[in-house]
């Protein structure tokens, strides 16, 4: 049993006029997903894809998105990207799996879910800031953010597990730092972060990966992993 990760499949099959496909290091992506993914992973194992997940507008239209994800092997753990555009409430998006009879495909939304010994943590995250003239709409946003992370790893705690943090936005892009999202990562000593939303060569240069203040980073955004999974544990 192992527990994998990959973010940004940025999945279109209910809209193919949305492929990444145009985009280099995109070609054919979504059968390179498919392949990659059927030789890695297990029934027995788990996959936390780490946002920007379907270009689907709403559940229904990401419909076939999810039935491509239900259809490959493991228990998959789905946080919000900022590209999911389809993200609703927690009772609806768990009501629409149910009804669609999806059973391998969790939402991880002020939550945790066991592996093993550890519990598996997240949220979206926010932008970074480059100054303290923030945005007013930021700012809500990244005050939900903050304390969604901080749910999430405090539920892992009163489990008893060790919080893995996993998000869309990375805290740390290039000298932009999200200091609101740092202080919870230190302040419960978290060990290891994954993250994603950032592509193309150039910019995936400029992201932490590996550790930096006693955390260790991961950039798992598909095209950074070539649309091979990235193993955890």
């Amino acid at each position: 049993m192992s527990l994998y990760t990959i973010g940004d499949l940025h999945l279109c099959f209910s809209d193919p006029s949305k492929t990444m496909s145009i985009f280099n290091g995109w070609q054919d992506y979504q059968e390179r997903i498919e392949e990659n993914w059927r030789k890695m992973v297990k029934p027995d194992d788990t996959v936390v894809l780490a946002g920007d997940i379907s270009w689907g507008m709403s559940l229904q239209q990401a419909l076939p998105d999810f039935r491509f994800i239900d259809g490959l092997p493991g228990r998959k753990i789905v946080l919000k990207g900022n590209h999911d555009y389809w993200w609703t409430t927690m009772r609806k998006m768990e009501d629409f799996l149910a009804n669609e009879g999806f059973t391998t495909i969790s939402i991880l939304h002020n939550n945790h879910y066991v592996y093993e010994n550890y519990g598996i943590c997240g949220t979206r995250g926010w932008v970074n800031g480059t100054d303290n003239s923030k945005d007013v709409q930021d700012e809500k946003v990244l005050r939900r953010e903050v304390q969604r992370l901080e749910t999430s790893i405090q539920s892992a705690l009163k489990a008893e597990l060790e919080p893995l943090v996993f998000m869309h936005y990375p805290p740390i892009f290039a000298n932009n730092y999200n200091y609101d999202i740092l202080e919870v990562l230190y302040r419960y000593k978290i060990k290891k972060c994954y993250y994603g939303h950032i592509h193309g060569r150039s910019a995936h240069e400029l992201c932490v990966k590996g550790v930096y203040d006693d955390i260790d980073f991961h950039l798992v955004a598909g095209d950074y992993l070539q649309f091979i999974p990235e193993t955890v544990l």
